[in-house]
């Protein structure tokens, strides 16, 4: 079926009024959460398959995130969709007024391979809350992720309402060349532009989620606690994460012993060997781990760097001595290699931070009260996060999304709703008393001095 066909069918039965009632909402979100418990070994598989995700790892970075937006979403629906009173000034008295959530129609979602499944399947938490039919298209480069998308989604939830689309390039630039209701597209900053110029031809909304080089900024506090959490964030998923720490700034004091306090969480997490652990992921494509390997040279290896490539192998690699003018720091590096700068304080991070590109996170490590409020009154990007990294994304009642050029547009809890809700104004004045005949024209001396002292 083609896009323009599957389109005109899900809008067909959006037009139909089904998914607006909040027992066809709920019924789908309860049927989605079937579908995680039931199919979680599917789907964990899945993730193995393609990233070298171990299974454990796969649960907590992308089904119990999906789990904990579909329980947060059916805790609150009700609430959501209540209409909001707002106040009439006295002046247009009696009236009422208030807004309603109204379902945007049918909307697209378009995921990465990163985290090929959460990434698809959480936007949509939101698309159904809010009462939208959905097509959803899963990334190629993830295929086994995909496939195992298209055949379970369809045996949970509604077919009229959501449908899985697999392909690559062809597929999508067909799906972008429709008129929907709203884009959500997650992934990078080329095709970002793409989308949204697509979008532009129908002048449809669009949400994206896109990525930039999230700075991590140590202070003081307990180095190894911090070298661990920072490690944590960097190396799951091989740091293939749009949030992972992209580098760090740090004093010169601190930069030795936090180059080797990381060394020391990555041994304790994965082994002497990254490469033997089960817990340590692989890279995606040949080309990815090809540019990867381009930017060891950037900097001085101190702890790993070594790789294979017919495994896609790259090990959680430290280096420092980087220049700022390098390729390793003038793109997002999405992989597990984690630059050390050297700044001289708190203050030098933040112009360093601020002249660049505005990030999707951005981290602060250090026990001072005052270093927080400077870091968080001062310093611009999507989100930020305070002594960890990464995990900051599975609290659903925070906002996701970039600023500039990591992003526009958020998601996550009632954020998800509202990114896929219409907020509807309704105005309602009673006949039985016309008070507007004060200001019918026409405009005599007694009627514009009223009217002033009203307005």
């Amino acid at each position: 079926m083609n896009a323009a066909t599957l389109l005109a069918d899900h809008r067909r039965f959006f037009d139909t009024g089904a998914t607006r009632p909040v027992e066809w909402r709920r019924g789908q979100l309860e049927a989605f959460l079937r579908l995680l418990s039931e199919k979680e070994d599917e789907l964990t598989g899945a993730l193995e398959e393609d990233l070298g995700k171990s299974r454990t790892e796969g649960f907590l970075s992308e089904v119990a995130v999906v789990r904990a937006e579909l329980d947060f979403a059916l805790k609150h629906l009700d609430s959501w969709m209540e209409p909001e009173k707002v106040s009439v000034p006295g002046g247009l008295r009696p009236a009422r007024a208030w807004t309603q959530a109204r379902p945007l129609g049918v909307v697209l979602i378009i995921g990465p391979w990163n985290y090929p499944m959460q990434l698809v399947l959480a936007p949509l938490v939101g698309a159904l809350a809010a009462g939208n039919a959905a097509v959803i298209k899963p990334s190629e480069l993830a295929p086994a992720t995909s496939t195992a998308l298209a055949r379970l989604v369809p045996l949970y939830l509604d077919r009229s309402a959501v449908s899985v689309v697999e392909g690559g390039v062809e597929v999508s630039t067909d799906l972008l060349a429709q008129a929907w209701d709203h884009i959500f597209y997650t992934g990078g900053e080329r095709v970002g532009k793409i989308v949204m110029k697509a979008a532009a031809e129908h002048l449809t909304p669009v949400t994206l989620e896109l990525g930039g080089k999230s700075p991590a900024v140590v202070l003081d506090g307990d180095l190894r606690t911090m070298a661990r959490r920072l490690a944590h964030g960097k190396f799951m998923n091989a740091a293939q994460t749009c949030v992972a720490p992209d580098y760090v700034l740090t004093t010169p004091d601190r930069a030795p012993a936090l180059a080797e306090a990381l060394a020391e969480a990555v041994r304790e997490f994965y082994g002497s060997d990254p490469r033997e652990s089960g817990d340590y992921g692989r890279i995606i494509t040949d080309d990815h781990f090809d540019r990867l390997v381009k930017l060891l040279p950037d900097g001085r290896i101190v702890s790993g760097g070594r790789h294979e490539r017919a495994e896609r192998y790259l090990e959680p690699t430290i280096l420092r001595e980087v220049d700022p003018g390098s390729a390793l720091m003038q793109e997002e590096i999405f992989g597990p290699l984690l630059p050390i700068l050297e700044v001289v304080d708190l203050d030098a991070a933040i112009e360093f931070i601020a002249a660049r590109p505005h990030p999707l996170a951005a981290y602060l490590f250090s026990d001072s009260g005052e270093h927080l409020t400077e870091f968080t009154q001062r310093v611009q990007a999507g989100g930020l996060a305070h002594n960890v990294s990464t995990i900051q994304l599975a609290v659903p009642g925070l906002p996701f999304g970039g600023v500039g050029t990591s992003g526009m547009g958020s998601y996550h809890g009632y954020e998800s709703f509202r990114t896929f809700s219409h907020r509807q104004s309704v105005f309602s004045k009673p006949t039985r008393m016309d008070t507007l005949r004060l200001a019918y024209p026409p405009f005599g001396p007694i009627k514009r001095k009223l009217l002033r002292k009203l307005l």
